[in-house]
């Protein structure tokens, strides 16, 4: 009995270390409302189950290399089971020898609404479209798996982002404009779209360099990785060149930012720390305020 017993809870353990996130999941509903808040309790508690216990890709994982992540949904009107607000995506990734954590995404979607009876099945079809809900959260967890593994490898989120993409295609007939190709709004069509497109497909090499060739280094050599980070920065250039508000460049310094000043913060100069400031002004203005810090 008792043999069977340890089997049962090493099954258990492997079952657990086998999924591939570690997501935080929050529903604010401060905004709203209206005598029943438990709805809003179980929302977030379903997503959090939802997100964490389904197995998403076909590799074992273990517990320590699952992706720290979060997933925040702001709720700002309620009518009946219909729900407005917004979604916040952020994950993160471990940098090589450190206790450091990089941040990879930080996507604000404010264009989110959907329908949720409580106690509402989770379940997702990837040969149709059944809820903007769970269509949505399958859609942000697939980014989340393709971009980290990006960073890892050279195009290593290709499985994922594809995912990403059958997500999209198949919302699209819901005829909601954030699964919709819209010029100038950065949605969730134009985010995978850009992220697939082989004319920008200089970005998941900057994901794939800025990562390993230049924070995983930073324990080595530490003149040599800063300089690999710089050069990599300088070639978004390339991508803003292309497409002037191209939602990728969006789509990195949202992330990267406060990152990027912080890594001049100290440590050695650089010989094209000049150009670097150059092209930042020049790709990211919204964040200039911010370049200014950089000396």
């Amino acid at each position: 009995m008792r043999r069977i017993l340890l089997f049962l809870i090493f099954l258990s353990s492997i079952t657990i270390s086998s999924q591939e996130l570690n997501c935080q999941v929050t529903v604010n509903f401060d905004q709203v409302s209206g005598s029943n808040r438990q709805v809003f309790t179980t929302l977030e508690t379903a997503i959090s189950e939802f997100v964490n216990q389904k197995k998403w890709t076909d590799k074992t994982v273990k517990s320590q290399e699952r992706i720290n992540c979060a997933i925040n949904i702001i709720i700002t009107k309620r009518d009946n089971n219909l729900f407005e607000g917004s979604i916040q995506i952020q994950s993160t990734r471990p940098v090589f020898g450190t206790s450091y954590e990089t941040p990879i995404l930080n996507i604000r979607d404010n264009d989110f609404n959907f329908k949720y009876n409580e106690f509402d099945q989770f379940i997702y079809n990837p040969t149709k479209f059944d809820s903007n809900l769970i269509s949505t959260i399958v859609f942000y967890t697939y980014v989340i798996l393709g971009v980290d593994a990006d960073s890892f490898a050279l195009n290593g989120g290709e499985t994922y982002l594809k995912e990403a993409e059958n997500v999209t295609l198949q919302a699209q007939q819901s005829g909601l404009p954030a699964w919709s190709n819209q010029v100038g709004v950065q949605n969730r069509f134009q985010i995978i779209d850009n992220l697939l497109s082989p004319g920008l497909s200089q970005f998941r090499s900057v994901l794939y360099t800025y990562h390993r060739k230049g924070l995983d280094e930073l324990t080595g050599d530490a003149k040599i990785a800063k300089q690999n980070l710089e050069n990599t920065i300088i070639t978004l250039d390339r991508l803003f060149n292309k497409a002037i508000g191209n939602p990728l460049l969006r789509l990195f310094f949202d992330a990267k930012a406060d990152e990027i000043v912080n890594l001049y913060s100290d440590g050695p100069n650089t010989r094209s720390k000049q150009r670097l400031l150059a092209v930042l002004q020049k790709i990211s203005p919204n964040n200039s305020s911010k370049w200014r810090k950089i000396n």
